[in-house]
């Protein structure tokens, strides 16, 4: 978990970093949670988090084709393991989500040149490396706000008689 600029001349061989972080559109209005009869808590905020993953060449290694071509086999595998651990559940989960029922999606962003140039661009004194972009979805931040909640004891309800204005024969 580097940005490019920290893990330049590190002994790092990937990094991966997290360069955006977006509100899930589609899953903005959920309702409100029960926590029990009398309290109910606000929908946790979904994110969509987006990461680059990018290799890093071995410290040490002089020739550029054999360092070109360890690169690519690494990047390579590292995608190849995100590839076949594209839902990540259960004990793969580890921290607050760990023994919990949530599920997270991992996939390949694609990103045209421009915007992995303008990703790269705010590390100046960093060279570009090879990179891919992953989006992990949905990522849930519980709401700590709450509601008190009343059961309904009495409901007065008025009602009145609709008289239609047609006359029968």
């Amino acid at each position: 978990m580097l940005s490019p600029s920290d893990a330049t001349g590190k002994d790092v061989r990937l990094a991966l970093y997290l360069y955006s972080v977006i509100e899930t559109p589609s899953l903005k209005n959920e309702p409100m949670q029960f926590v029990n009869s009398k309290e109910a808590r606000r929908p946790p905020l979904i994110l969509d988090l987006y990461f680059m993953l990018t290799c890093y060449p071995k410290l040490g290694e002089g020739d550029f084709d054999k360092r070109s071509q360890e690169d690519r086999q690494v990047l390579g595998r590292a995608m190849r393991v995100f590839y076949d651990n594209g839902i990540l559940k259960g004990s793969l989960l580890q921290g607050d989500l760990a023994d919990t029922d949530e599920e997270l999606r991992l996939s390949l962003n694609p990103i045209n040149l421009e915007d992995l140039t303008r990703i790269w661009s705010v590390f100046p004194d960093t060279p570009y490396r090879t990179s891919v972009s992953y989006l992990v979805t949905p990522t849930r931040v519980q709401s700590l706000r709450t509601a008190g909640l009343q059961r309904v004891v009495s409901k007065e309800a008025e009602y009145s008689e609709m008289i239609s204005n047609r006359k029968e024969n």
